[in-house]
């Protein structure tokens, strides 16, 4: 991938798309070609076929993608199965019929069993049931993974799937019904530590905030900063053509090809992760795990020794990555006081 190939990210406004925008600009790529969603609709096939036909891109981050949490991925199946399988089956089928080099298809860890053997390797692909309240969304996903996996096979396209853990960072999703466990923690301990949180009797007439969190505090989740993510993206859009072609043969480094999962390979438990939430925002109340409510997978933690083996390892860990995100956070969702707030230098 040249400095001055045409590069297509597919939605550069969300969490993933942005930060793979802000890597390839940084590393000196100029030509890049973006579209909002008002601009492009990537639902739309007849929208797509003239895009690609006008603009000829030769590489392809596909990141655009419906996505939420629990509560929304439960809430909207219908949506999240159609929106992915549109936009994903349109920009693929399109890329090859324009001669695209490479395309490289985003997809989650979500896409593997529930219940499967931990840490979840590629190989473990479609080897049980899925997790009822997202199988819409890891349907789709799956179903992207093997278009990609059968036009390489039945016409010798380069395209890859990456499956990223639980991402995290700027231009995340901050809403409550929506959001991911992370950016929701941010929010509802900065809101407590603010005073518009939850309010729960103290001693005597005192009041003492606190915060809710859903389930027993005992699961495991892996974390990545998104910016890990987009280094990663870059590195494997970018490598050595016999590392490359190895990525998409089937053998003893790539049982499942053209499937690679990127992640910190590092768990940490939801109650782990609260408190070092709480410390950084800088909130004194209480935590209550509200014990009635789902936990969850019990773990779910990415086997990632095929991108170590081939030369990628994450740089943030998540102390640093928390750090980052609530600055981020105060400047742009919370309105902060742009110089400082409680000791933090906002950019």
């Amino acid at each position: 991938m040249d400095k001055d190939s045409k590069i297509y990210v597919a939605g550069h406004r969300g969490l993933v798309g942005s930060a793979i925008v802000r890597k390839i600009e940084a590393e000196g790529y100029k030509n890049i070609v973006v579209r909002t969603s008002s601009e492009l609709d990537l639902r739309n096939q007849a929208a797509v076929a003239d895009f690609f036909h006008k603009e000829k891109p030769e590489y392809v981050f596909l990141a655009a993608a419906k996505v939420g949490g629990i509560v929304a991925n439960n809430s909207f199946p219908a949506e999240f199965i159609y929106d992915n399988l549109m936009i994903q089956t349109n920009v693929i089928h399109h890329a090859w019929l324009n001669g695209v080099t490479k395309l490289l298809f985003l997809g989650s860890t979500c896409i593997y069993p529930k219940l499967a053997p931990q840490p979840i390797k590629e190989e473990y692909l479609l080897t049980g049931p899925l997790e009822p309240t997202n199988e819409a969304y890891a349907i789709a996903k799956i179903a992207g993974i093997k278009m990609c996996q059968s036009y390489n096979r039945q016409y010798g396209t380069r395209f890859v799937s990456a499956m990223p853990t639980n991402l995290y960072g700027p231009n995340d999703n901050f809403d409550l019904e929506t959001s991911h466990v992370l950016p929701a923690l941010i929010r509802k301990f900065h809101e407590a530590k603010m005073g518009n949180g939850e309010r729960g009797t103290g001693n005597g007439e005192k009041h003492q905030a606190h915060v809710t969190i859903w389930g027993s505090g005992t699961p495991k989740r892996e974390f990545i900063h998104v910016d890990d993510l987009a280094d990663a993206c870059l590195f494997l859009m970018t490598l050595p053509e016999e590392q490359y072609r190895s990525l998409l043969i089937p053998g003893p480094q790539s049982p499942v090809p053209a499937l690679i999962n990127i992640g910190s390979g590092e768990e940490v438990t939801i109650s782990e992760l609260a408190l070092r939430i709480k410390e950084i925002v800088g909130f004194a109340g209480e935590l209550v795990f509200d014990s009635t409510k789902p936990d969850g997978t019990p773990r779910k933690l990415s086997d990632v020794s095929r991108i170590h083996a081939i030369g990628w390892k994450h740089k943030i860990n998540l102390e640093e990555g928390l750090r980052n995100v609530y600055r981020w956070y105060l400047k742009s969702v919370a309105g902060a006081d742009t110089e400082t707030h409680d000791g933090f230098s906002v950019y």
